[in-house]
């Protein structure tokens, strides 16, 4: 187990916000923290302590008048660690490759791949072939409708058809390299993580998975830790110092260990 470091861009600043409260119409979220620092700040901080395999995400649709101030923020991130950083947020198989080319070591996808509600296979082999299945981060972030977990899109706003399973997980895994998976019901509020997502992850071993949502303190990880047999990737986002909590990213790194 090990941290997975976390750089969330909202209109053009890096942000820690509560997941389910994220809106595109007027791009609007409640806000954790609001850092004055660019996200190169973080990507080279991350890299002095010899974090890796981290995500950066874009969290304005392409179509918001803050967008091009949130690329650049991410893109910023990628030139000042080339190699060291995933990006998602707006990837399809048309761009995969320009983050790629400006530095990101995988691309992060979801709705391009589960458009219109379900997995679209065809948008699937277009990625494979533009950038490789070895460059491929699938974003199975979840919420709970009735006893189920479904894959959300859009920013986690919008729901599939997908289940989170171990059957979904074999399906999709031989496309990519790792899963993404943000519990986004309680994604921000630091009020323990969704010990029912950590159990179907838990369930099955194939490519790395990294958890996300509700970490709180060094006891979560200790948690996740045991939940998770040592074996699912963690970030931490509002509950470190670093993002206005307590949490001190060297004692997280610790934890994980």
């Amino acid at each position: 187990m090990k941290l997975r470091p976390c750089i969330d861009i909202h209109n053009g600043k890096v942000k820690q916000i509560v997941g389910s409260s994220l809106k595109d119409k007027g791009d609007s979220a409640s806000e954790n923290f609001v850092s004055v620092r660019g996200a190169d700040f973080y990507a080279r901080m991350y890299r002095e302590l010899g974090l890796s395999g981290g995500h950066i995400i874009l969290l304005n649709p392409a179509d918001s008048p803050y967008y091009d101030l949130t690329r650049q923020q991410g893109m910023a991130a990628l030139a000042a660690t080339p190699g060291l950083l995933q990006i998602g947020g707006g990837i399809n198989a048309d761009n995969a490759a320009e983050y790629l080319d400006a530095g990101a070591s995988h691309v992060i996808v979801t709705s391009f791949v589960f458009s219109g509600g379900r997995i679209n296979r065809t948008n699937l082999k277009k990625l494979v072939k533009a950038v490789g299945k070895e460059h491929i981060v699938l974003d199975l972030s979840c919420k709970k409708k009735d006893s189920d977990y479904y894959v959300v899109t859009d920013r986690w706003q919008k729901f599939t058809d997908l289940k989170l399973t171990e059957e979904t997980m074999d399906e999709l895994s031989g496309y990519c390299d790792e899963f993404l998976v943000h519990a986004a019901d309680v994604e921000g509020r630091q009020q323990g993580i969704e010990e029912d997502v950590v159990r179907i992850l838990s369930g099955w071993a194939g490519v790395p998975i990294t958890y996300a949502g509700g970490v709180r303190d060094i006891d979560d990880i200790k948690l996740l830790k045991d939940l998770g047999k040592d074996r699912i990737d963690v970030t931490v986002g509002s509950a470190l110092k670093i993002f206005g909590g307590t949490l001190e990213l060297k004692d997280a790194i610790e934890a994980c260990r």
